[in-house]
């Protein structure tokens, strides 16, 4: 009988212990999982620009673009709201890290796809930043072979390569680098390399708990100097509400894919040649 509970004695200790065990690998993984930096961005847009965060796992994110006609047009466009540009995207979240997504353009009748992955996620004593690729390619179905005779299918393509770096400096401040490569197989100034880099500086400031001001601008590096196409640079706010997001942004650009805003833009801010837009996200 002793035995007997001596035994059942030693087992009920055992699973004690290895119970406690469990909930300090639980506590740790929680701790571990608390110095990782999130919210770095409320949209996985800035504006036009690519944020580095994600959709989480099986998330599905729909966005309405819209982005209308500039408001120097003054009130017989109401200015610039009789035109509009609008784009549809859809991005699916693999996994927590990576991302999927389709879109099309009304302006120039662009499709396109993305694949956004992150590489290195901000955590307290480990790395001071969130890395994020993206990669994205178009296929412009707007060129007109009544105006481009000589046009060939690869013409319509392009090719976009970025490296998203961000760091979250404290609550309301956050920082993004992110340096762009970008093709296209067919460029509108002959003098214009169909390779051409860019580097583009986003950020945010959070002034309520669901309201942030943001901004970017992108630096084209190899410009034809023939060219009339100017740097992008764009400001904005986010409002959060539940599942949506919100975000009214003032912009010289008129496109909203990639290598439209990139190496298209071709508005003057000094002559109110600016264009009101907004983005919608929905979460599902």
């Amino acid at each position: 009988m002793r035995k007997l509970l001596t035994i059942a004695l030693f087992f009920c200790y055992a699973i004690q212990i290895n119970a406690q065990d469990d909930l300090l690998k639980d506590l740790e993984a929680n701790l571990d999982e608390d110095k990782k930096v999130s919210s770095v961005f409320k949209g996985i847009k800035i504006i036009n620009m690519e944020s580095t965060k994600l959709a989480a796992d099986k998330d599905f994110y729909f966005l309405i673009s819209h982005r209308f006609g500039t408001i120097n047009t003054g009130i017989k466009d109401l200015f610039g709201l009789d035109n509009a540009n609008i784009r549809f995207s859809f991005v699916y979240g693999l996994t927590d890290w990576l991302n999927v997504g389709v879109s099309r353009s009304s302006a120039s009748k662009i499709y396109d796809g993305h694949i956004k992955y992150r590489l290195v996620q901000q955590e307290e004593g480990k790395s001071p930043f969130t890395v994020v690729g993206f990669n994205s390619i178009e296929y412009n179905t707007g060129l007109d072979e009544v105006n481009f005779p000589l046009i060939e299918n690869k013409n319509r393509l392009a090719y976009t390569a970025q490296l998203l770096v961000s760091r979250k400096f404290d609550e309301n401040f956050s920082l993004q680098l992110a340096p762009v490569y970008l093709h296209e197989n067919f460029v509108p100034v002959d003098a214009q390399d169909n390779s051409q880099f860019l580097l583009g500086l986003g950020g945010r400031y959070k002034i309520s708990k669901r309201v942030t001001l943001n901004a970017e601008y992108h630096a084209h590096l190899n410009r034809a100097a023939q060219s009339n196409f100017v740097n992008p640079l764009s400001l904005g706010v986010d409002i959060e509400t539940g599942g949506h997001v919100f975000q009214l942004h003032v912009t010289n650009s008129r496109f909203m894919n990639e290598s439209g805003y990139l190496a298209r833009t071709i508005g003057d801010w000094g002559n109110g040649d600016i264009y009101f837009g907004f983005n919608i996200w929905r979460v599902f």
